[in-house]
């Protein structure tokens, strides 16, 4: 996962480019979120932008998710309820999250065949996919060679 400051810099590249403005309290709800590589729901997010703008209320925070979702910019973790950073909003469409149960640190995966796949069988039946969302749960790396070595003591 890029860096906040990297991820800052393309957030606003892609909407500079997009000709979207990339207002302080947007790019501030982008930085808490590309802060936390497990995520932030919209609560946690409030909470922090509170502390910082007392005005800072629910629509704030949901009209700036809003946009940094509409720009590709994040992902809504649908089974958490809680928002990551979208390290390449190019493909933004075709993407899988790996979860870790353990630490809850989320890694985006492109795995093109499966999309694949699942557009040809959506087609086959006459549907169009117009969102999709996998998500997979389990434990990462670092969380499996803790658990082993914590069952080997």
């Amino acid at each position: 996962m890029p860096d906040v400051s990297s991820l800052l810099r393309m957030a606003e590249t892609r909407c500079r480019d997009n000709d979207a403005r990339f207002t302080p309290i947007r790019r501030r709800v982008f930085e808490m979120i590309s802060e936390h590589a497990s995520g932030l729901k919209a609560y946690e997010l409030l909470d922090l932008l509170s502390s910082e703008h007392a005005s800072a209320r629910p629509p704030t925070v949901y009209r700036a998710l809003d946009f940094l979702l509409e720009q590709g910019l994040v992902h809504r973790i649908e089974s958490l309820n809680a928002y990551v950073a979208c390290p390449c909003p190019d493909h933004a469409r075709g993407f899988q999250l790996m979860i870790c149960r353990h630490c809850g640190l989320v890694e985006e995966i492109h795995d093109h065949a499966i999309m694949q796949q699942l557009e040809s069988s959506a087609t086959d039946r006459g549907f169009t996919i117009e969102r999709q969302t996998i998500e997979l749960s389990g434990l990462c790396q670092r969380c499996q060679s803790v658990d082993t070595a914590a069952t080997s003591h």
